[in-house]
């Protein structure tokens, strides 16, 4: 009866040897993981995702990364900060350098708060939060002040969500710079098709435990040092370089009514009026841009060259409030 060896012999004659490929693994050694990871990727027919493990929290970070930054993510009862509460803050506090390079993890802390409302069923599907595990529960201020006071940059996959909640929740997170890496970085010219951070990750090769505020946090960082698609330098140095610049909002106040599916397809958001804005159409653009914006007011919403709509330039101190 063959043995499972006689099986996949070559039909050598008995005493002769066949030559073993060069680069093939001897006879009996198992392929060590970064080998199958090789093979299956080397074959064309296979995608392999490793795992994002939480990087080490140095005690003493490198002199030569001398800015600091914190990553955040939170998880809530709801959408609109107003009415709705955190219910789990992460933050990761991290150096950089002036050219955007990232350095080493200074901080990491991961709190769940009881909110005063019970949890939704679609957030505890989303989250895996439940009122059970909030229970009693308390996100700790003075762990929280010690990372964000430092920080000269504070990171959010969605800024104009995160920041409204969080400095509704505390005064620690006001008048701090603040970047969105779902906006501010260009990540279709990187090869990405989708900015959900989930996708991010996977088109990245790696896969995490979604939806928990610490795992998001080192599944962003991760994917902001990683070099992508034909630009020279990291998610994270571009998104630093856009933090700096200035931008404009600009609000078509008192446009004519019948035009506004014009300015809709054109980019622009609608004002309610509330928190101190103008009831009108509004747009964001950079600086360098505001000249031609204008021109477009003026000349196909206002017809009217003098025209002087309300603008309001904006830093990293003022982007993403409510």
């Amino acid at each position: 009866m063959p043995t499972q060896f006689d099986m996949f012999s070559d039909d050598l004659p008995i005493g002769e040897v066949s030559p073993r490929p060069r680069g093939e693994r001897p006879a009996g050694r198992q392929m060590t993981e970064a080998e199958m990871v090789a093979h299956l990727s080397a074959s064309g027919r296979y995608r392999v995702l490793r795992k994002i493990e939480p990087l080490e929290v140095v005690a003493f970070p490198r002199p030569e990364f001398s800015l600091k930054g914190v990553i955040l993510d939170t998880e809530t009862t709801g959408l609109n900060h107003r009415n709705e509460d955190i219910i789990e803050i992460g933050l990761i506090a991290f150096t950089f350098d002036e050219r955007g390079g990232i350095g080493d993890v200074t901080g990491v802390y991961g709190g769940l708060q009881q909110p005063g409302k019970t949890i939704p069923p679609e957030i505890t599907k989303l989250t895996g939060i439940t009122d059970e595990m909030v229970s009693g529960q308390l996100i700790d201020m003075q762990a929280v002040r010690a990372m964000v006071a430092p920080a000269d940059l504070i990171i959010a996959h969605n800024a104009g969500f995160d920041r409204p909640f969080c400095e509704a929740f505390s005064s620690a997170f006001s008048d701090k710079a603040w970047a969105c890496s779902n906006s501010e970085i260009d990540w279709s010219a990187r090869g990405f098709e989708g900015t959900k951070l989930g996708y991010l990750i996977g088109q990245a090769g790696y896969f995490h435990d979604g939806h928990r505020a610490v795992d998001d946090c080192f599944a962003l960082l991760e994917v902001l040092d990683r070099k992508t698609g034909p630009a020279a330098s990291t998610p994270f140095a571009e998104l630093y370089l856009n933090s700096q610049k200035s931008r404009v909002r600009i609000f078509a106040e008192n446009s004519p009514f019948d035009l506004k599916d014009h300015l809709k397809a054109r980019g622009y958001r609608w004002s309610d009026g509330s928190e101190g804005r103008p009831k009108s159409w509004w747009i964001e653009v950079d600086e360098h841009d505001l000249a031609d914006e204008l021109h477009y007011l003026r000349t196909d919403i206002y017809r009217y060259p003098e025209a002087d709509p309300p603008t309001k330039f904006l830093t990293a101190f003022d982007r993403f409030r409510a």
